[in-house]
């Protein structure tokens, strides 16, 4: 943990994530407040927010999931990720482009505004950024989380076929109940669930609505469904897991997650002494370094605005989310 509380300007937000997270210094504290304005003032948040236009999107205006992983959609995902100050009015300005340009008409995240680009991770991913930046009492995102929600119970959500239907799923993207989705075959999609069920875990227990509670409790059912530590979950296109789950990430920004985010959304819901998580647990143990380190081994380092620490690497980034979940 010392390594983490380092002054860090390449990385303010470890010292600010671990003061809040690991050493749990209550909001008003003045080494908290200190570190989250070191996480506006350099690093890679003052990076991305100097590429921001004037109105507030990056690269291109409109729904911005292009171009990866620099457009709008990716750079407000994450500066959430990286501890970026909610109340900050660039900050907003992404956030409202987000909500103008990627909610379909059915009230979810889109990659392009239409029903069919509404896909678990991005919805995920989209509505856990803006829930972090502040954005829980919008009614836009209680539309948004009402969605996602019924989206994976299949709740007043007609099948595709049904073109008539006032809500259905698409042939693209979330096609069915129970994460499934047209990128894996119209299979189950884990890493589209743990997306899912990481934007849900960041609401409030007396928050959830009985649709958030439903979709918590399939998205637990799927997660456990097989021994996490094997990520044997339904894969599309191949005939064994993709070796992305057991390469760890800085800050997962992508479609691609790691098992590590698995095991963050099982703790963030309760479950971290669940029995059935003992061999993930054993897994991340044994990927720390003799000195307690992790190493960052899937980067998206060259397609963002501000390289995040160094491949193949000991990272605080790593070691902070490994953290979390094992103390």
């Amino acid at each position: 943990i010392d390594w983490l509380l380092e002054p860090d300007p390449e990385n303010p937000g470890v010292r600010y994530f671990t003061l809040r997270d690991l050493i749990h210094l209550p909001t008003d504290d003045a080494q908290l407040v200190a570190a989250r304005r070191a996480v506006m003032e350099s690093g890679a948040v003052q990076h991305i927010l100097a590429a921001q236009d004037a109105e507030g999107w990056w690269v291109q205006p409109g729904p911005g999931y292009y171009p990866k992983y620099n457009g709008t959609v990716w750079s407000v995902i994450l500066l959430a990720l990286l501890g970026a100050d909610g109340s900050d009015r660039r900050v907003q300005a992404g956030c409202e482009q987000i909500l103008a340009h990627n909610i379909s008409i059915y009230g979810g995240f889109s990659f392009d505004k239409s029903p069919g680009g509404m896909i678990h991770c991005l919805q995920g991913n989209l509505a856990a950024a803006l829930l972090d930046l502040g954005y829980g009492d919008d009614e836009r995102m209680a539309v948004a989380l009402d969605w996602l929600s019924r989206s994976i119970t299949g709740e007043g959500i007609a099948p595709a076929e049904e073109k008539g239907a006032a809500q259905r799923y698409y042939r693209s993207g979330n096609c069915a109940p129970g994460f499934a989705c047209s990128a894996n075959n119209n299979l189950p999609c884990a890493w589209g669930a743990s997306r899912a069920m990481l934007a849900l875990s960041k609401v409030p227990p007396e928050r959830r609505s009985p649709a958030m509670q439903a979709a918590v409790q399939t998205g637990l059912e799927f997660l456990l469904s097989v021994d996490p530590a094997t990520a044997g979950y339904p894969s599309g296109y191949s005939d064994k897991p993709s070796r992305s789950w057991f390469q760890l990430q800085a800050s997962p920004l992508g479609y691609v997650t790691d098992l590590l985010q698995v095991l963050e959304v099982l703790v963030a819901l309760g479950y971290g002494y669940d029995p059935r998580l003992a061999n993930s647990l054993e897994w991340l143990r044994n990927k720390a370094g003799s000195d307690g380190r992790w190493k960052q081994e899937y980067t998206f380092n060259g397609k963002i605005w501000s390289d995040i620490e160094v491949k193949g690497q000991p990272s605080k980034w790593v070691t902070l989310r490994a953290l979390r979940v094992l103390v």
